[in-house]
């Protein structure tokens, strides 16, 4: 992951010029502005922002078009509103924004939208929620939660993931640790890697019968894990690193009733302590 992180601040610090405006970083290139970060290591953001659709430097308009990687990651924000120019958005804008609590995009904007009052960026095409924060409440309409859309997000302590996920993609929850269980529902074909990594109070995980794929480290360090009832009476497909860094020894695995050979005899299943079958 922070690999990830590394090349996409490669990619946002190739624009030419980084100003402030009105209390706002932005990357300049062309006529176009792209909203970003002071110092990653030492982000200024806090409180409530409204993105602005156009800004003035130097007797120049910019249209504001798009939010960069990491732009307000550790930052102290609480809202914030984006305009009808924003036409992308990169990944982990909100990482470890613990106080986020409202995210507005204007109604108009063709790309992204906050449909319901959800507090969260979706794509509006592609139905994949992007972006969320620790009041989020994902709409029935969404099909996938998208690359670290909850990266580090430890305000977020409890979340219901809708039947019309298909797909909870690579790192969708990293280091949510405010989080106590999770319940992944009938809908969901596969966990992408790193999905609920250090997720450090989950103790119990629901697995669907639907699931067929679980990617490495999907629930790696999650060190308060007691239980795991992985409905699928197909053995899901999985690595053996799964489940890296989280004791297994002394937590129960539930599996359906006549499948519990066939989880004992494959890997990482067979590293829980107990493993009993539920009907």
């Amino acid at each position: 992951m922070l690999l990830l992180i590394a090349t996409w601040l490669f990619s946002t610090n190739a624009f030419a010029e980084k100003v402030q405006i009105d209390g706002i970083y932005y990357n300049l290139n062309g006529d176009e502005a792209e909203v970003t970060y002071k110092d990653l290591h030492k982000n200024s953001y806090s409180g409530d922002i409204i993105i602005p659709e156009s800004v003035v430097y130097n007797y120049t308009t910019y249209s504001v078009t798009s939010i960069g990687n990491g732009a307000f990651t550790s930052s102290g924000l609480t809202s914030i509103t984006i305009p009808n120019s924003i036409t992308s958005i990169k990944i982990g804008v909100f990482a470890d924004c613990t106080d986020l609590f409202s995210i507005n995009v204007e109604a108009g904007n063709t790309i992204y939208d906050s449909r319901n009052n959800c507090n969260a960026i979706i794509e509006t095409a592609t139905n994949v929620l992007i972006a969320g924060c620790k009041n989020t409440i994902i709409p029935n309409s969404v099909m996938s939660i998208g690359v670290a859309a909850f990266d580090r997000c430890s305000g977020l302590t409890t979340i219901s993931i809708p039947n019309s996920i298909i797909n909870i993609e690579d790192y969708a929850f990293e280091g949510c640790t405010e989080l106590t269980s999770i319940s992944i529902p009938n809908s969901v074909t596969s966990i992408g890697m790193g999905a609920f990594y250090y997720c450090t109070k989950i103790t119990t995980i629901f697995i669907s019968n639907s699931v067929a794929s679980i990617k490495d480290a999907a629930f790696c360090d999650c060190a308060s894990l007691t239980d795991v009832y992985c409905l699928a009476e197909n053995v899901p497909n999985t690595s053996n690193h799964v489940f890296d860094a989280t004791t297994l020894n002394s937590a129960t695995l539930h599996v359906p009733y006549g499948c519990k050979a066939a989880y004992e005899a494959a890997s990482p299943w067979n590293q829980f302590g107990t493993v009993v079958e539920v009907d």
